[in-house]
């Protein structure tokens, strides 16, 4: 049986009158006590992300590919292709002690973050995993798609209402299960087509062309610019696309979206002809739609050590992620800033031709 944990006090002196310096000793030593115990044992309301492992795009995990075509011809690829990943500990159901977190500040590869910043008050852990899964298959087709777009490969892409946000310009217009089939005559054949043509009109109503309920009808629309400058409906889309042939992405246990664009370039890797890296070791981060726009994600810092670590001698950043790579890159690694599929394809087929790639572009400070 476990006993109490107990602590050896020095015997108090034999004089009558004790010594004020031992008491003074004796006090000091129970607050150390106390204060150890409460950093130890003292829940603090942080998360701390640190570098997660990396993942080869076009190489093996388990002795089984990690993405396998059917149904369309396929060759040899080498090299590295690595997607890059974030642990996040002191989530919800999980508790850090202050020494934990102090630990963390201390560490280059680490960072503390406020758990309100990263999860909403009453979200579980269940519920962030099921996120988190969704994301990922999301992130799968719109890579995916992302990359039969940049290899001129034919697909269907439909794109629906999913929800409005606050204040939406479309509120009270577009319904949930609507169909976006046109813009001011455009038909919208992915999420580019629907951006370039609300950003066309700039500001302008536009007439939406949509399926509701089996029937189409025509609805107008005034966008609202968003903060990036971009105009936009205020919906929530989902894509619903048929490929012409299966793409299967094997990778359990890692979720979200961050991966996209390195998926992408690993099946435009396998679907095309000669060796796209050369043989060098590329990792990266990025979300991407199907138009192939690469986006920002989270725990920049942790994915270009974890890239490191990992051997890696290029990372393709995405550029609106570049504010928080600047002075955080690692000896030895060259970071490309990349907004699009095909800015990626380029990094990656220059430098793994062995050409200079020192015009390619990269993350500067400001």
């Amino acid at each position: 049986m476990t006993q109490p944990t107990h602590f050896d006090l020095p015997a108090p002196p034999t004089k009558s009158k004790r010594d004020p310096r031992f008491i003074v000793m004796v006090m000091s030593g129970f607050l150390a006590l106390l204060l150890g115990a409460a950093a130890v044992l003292l829940p603090a309301p942080y998360v701390v992300e640190s570098p997660g492992p990396t993942f080869n795009t076009i190489g093996e995990i388990d002795s089984q590919p990690l993405i396998e075509v059917q149904g369309r011809q396929t060759f040899p690829a080498s090299g590295d292709l690595d997607l890059t990943t974030v642990y996040v500990t002191g989530g919800p159901g999980t508790q850090l002690g202050i020494l934990e977190v102090f630990r963390a500040w201390v560490n280059p590869t680490e960072s503390v973050v406020p758990r309100e910043l990263r999860y909403p008050p009453d979200v579980t852990q269940e519920d962030i995993q099921e996120q988190n899964a969704v994301a990922m298959t999301s992130s799968q087709e719109s890579a995916i798609a992302a990359a039969l777009a940049h290899l001129d490969i034919e697909f269907q892409e439909e794109l629906s209402v999913a929800g409005l946000v606050e204040d939406a310009a479309a509120t009270g217009i577009l319904e949930e299960g609507d169909i976006i089939a046109s813009v001011d005559g455009t038909e919208v054949t992915n999420i580019g087509v629907l951006r370039d043509s609300l950003n066309a009109a700039n500001g302008e109503a536009v007439d939406i062309g949509l399926v509701r309920d089996g029937g189409e009808v025509s609805e107008e629309v005034t966008p609202k610019a968003s903060p990036s400058g971009d105009f936009q409906l205020g919906v929530g889309l989902v894509a619903n696309f048929t490929f012409p042939f299966d793409i299967t992405i094997a990778l359990d246990n890692v979720g979200g979206p961050s991966a996209g664009s390195m998926f992408a370039l690993g099946i435009i890797d396998l679907l095309t002809e000669g060796e796209l890296t050369g043989g060098k070791h590329f990792a990266g981060t990025g979300t991407i739609d199907s138009a192939g726009q690469v986006g920002p994600i989270g725990g920049i810092r942790q994915k270009l050590a974890g890239a490191r670590e990992a051997g890696a001698e290029v990372f393709l950043a995405p550029a609106a992620n570049c504010g928080e790579v600047v002075g955080h890159v690692p000896d030895g690694l060259q970071v490309v800033r990349v907004g699009t599929l095909d800015d990626a394809v380029d990094a990656v087929t220059t430098l793994g031709a062995g050409d200079d790639g020192t015009a390619l572009p990269t993350c500067e400070a400001d």
